[in-house]
């Protein structure tokens, strides 16, 4: 297996409504696609950086420039026996994993079509469908935000996520938990707090929910350790897992007690098995976060999430939620009680719409 060539697309695609996370707003999304050409098979991935470094030090702008001039040059001319081999020469390369699960999935979706295989299967998946769940950015008012709970709810999704900050976080869990007191629920915070903020947090105990996602520092694994021991609610991980080392370190300090799996941030499908398996071996389970994904994105989340440590509803939910048009055909749908369907067919499972991709497309780059 030779990767030939691979085209860097930018994307731009307008969100139908701003999505607030306790570090930001976004309404316009910048999207790195990656095309990949594997002895004359396309596969398509997608880099998750976002436009600013809020969420990690990865940009739009970084995963272009490490993608073109360092990781291109790492896997050209070179010979893979699959796509599982392909994270392991990009080692040399620290960090970006963002950028480097753009190629490391193309590939896979690339191998998968090869071998006439739907990309869930090649990765050892064995769920038909995943159930869902939704997150909810922070609303301007509490009655918006309950409504948009209705809204979820009456879609189907089967947990609620909401997002938080300071002085944005007590409160509108007591008016959810008032208003629907046995939905599943959880709260995001991105990294919001600190240590010294623990009595806050505590408070969260009596509402009952789901866990408490990455409350502190986004590379603080040691006072999560120190937060979980004061809390009853299970502190789930994100930001602070980017590799196997990683997930053991929290798993080993009881950092957390469920761990969030994004493709991007771990650096594709290899690596994110590991962490599955690890996080399997130890009973911990583990659920897909999203980005803010176009369709491809989202497919390959939704060929991930078919693993069977994966027993979390995860944030894949519907393009409808998120795109008037999505750049895939079939667009991703939610089941009326609240899980998606793994695709069948070959690779990702769902066709890229070229017409639409190029019409949304801002600069393109062969590098062959």
């Amino acid at each position: 297996m030779k990767i030939r060539k691979i085209t860097l697309r930018e994307i731009r695609m307008r969100l139908l409504a701003p999505f607030e996370t306790s570090f930001g707003k976004s309404d316009l999304r910048r999207i790195l696609l990656l095309e990949a050409d594997v002895d004359g098979v396309t596969g398509w991935g997608e880099s998750t950086a976002g436009e600013n470094p809020f969420y990690c030090y990865e940009t739009v702008e970084t995963a272009w420039h490490i993608l073109r001039d360092h990781a291109w040059p790492l896997v050209k001319d070179r010979e893979f026996a699959s796509a599982a081999d392909v994270w392991d020469s990009l080692v040399p390369v620290r960090g970006h994993n963002m950028a480097k699960a753009a190629l490391e999935t193309a590939v896979w979706d690339a191998e998968a079509k090869q071998k006439n295989l739907p990309l869930a299967k090649l990765l050892g998946g064995s769920r038909q469908e995943i159930p869902c769940g939704v997150s909810i950015g922070i609303q301007p008012a509490m009655a918006a935000l309950i409504e948009k709970v209705e809204r979820e709810l009456g879609a189907g999704y089967q947990r609620i996520k909401i997002k938080i900050k300071p002085g944005l976080d007590v409160a509108p869990v007591r008016a959810l938990r008032q208003r629907f007191p046995k939905i599943p629920l959880m709260v995001d915070a991105n990294s919001a707090y600190r240590l010294e903020d623990a009595p806050l947090l505590k408070q969260l105990d009596e509402f009952y929910l789901m866990m408490i996602e990455q409350p502190l520092g986004w590379d603080d694994i040691y006072s999560h350790a120190a937060l979980q021991r004061q809390l009853e609610t299970a502190i789930c991980l994100d930001e602070c897992i980017h590799d196997a080392q990683h997930a053991r370190a929290a798993i080993e300090l009881r950092a957390c007690r469920i761990i969030n799996m994004k493709l991007g941030r771990v650096g594709g499908h290899a690596p994110a098995r590991r962490i599955h398996d690890l996080c399997e071996s130890k009973s911990i389970p583990v659920w897909c976060g999203g980005m803010l994904e176009s369709g491809i994105g989202r497919a390959h989340n939704i060929a991930m999430s078919s693993l069977a440590n994966f027993s979390l509803p995860g944030d894949v939910s519907a393009s409808r939620r998120y795109w008037e048009e999505d750049i895939i055909e079939p667009e991703v749908e939610v089941t009326p009680r609240g899980t998606i369907h793994v695709p069948n067919a070959p690779g990702i499972g769902y066709t890229p719409r070229l017409n639409r991709i190029e019409s949304l497309t801002c600069r393109c780059e062969v590098l062959a």
